[in-house]
């Protein structure tokens, strides 16, 4: 279980390290826009993870809240990137 745990680790801190050069390169807005989704729903995976991994399964409410408020923001990211203000 140990050696699995850490390629999960890994796995997630790469796709995390990835997003970020995304969000810091990305020619558009849109691909910022698409790699702040990314990095939220992996940080949502991460977190998940750590609940099941220490047991405190409060983690699984703190990633249920997170995922939502950053579907909302995103959302209004899209809406303004489309329309404008």
């Amino acid at each position: 279980m140990n050696g699995t745990l850490i390629i999960f680790l890994a796995i997630i801190g790469a796709g995390l390290i990835l997003c970020f050069l995304r969000m810091l390169k990305g020619p558009t807005a849109s691909d910022r826009a698409v790699a702040v989704d990314t990095v939220t729903t992996t940080i949502v995976a991460l977190l998940v993870l750590l609940g099941f991994i220490f047991e405190r399964y409060v983690y699984l409410d703190v990633s249920l809240v997170y995922s939502m408020i950053s579907f909302v923001g995103l959302v209004a990211l899209a809406r303004f990137l489309e329309r404008g203000i």
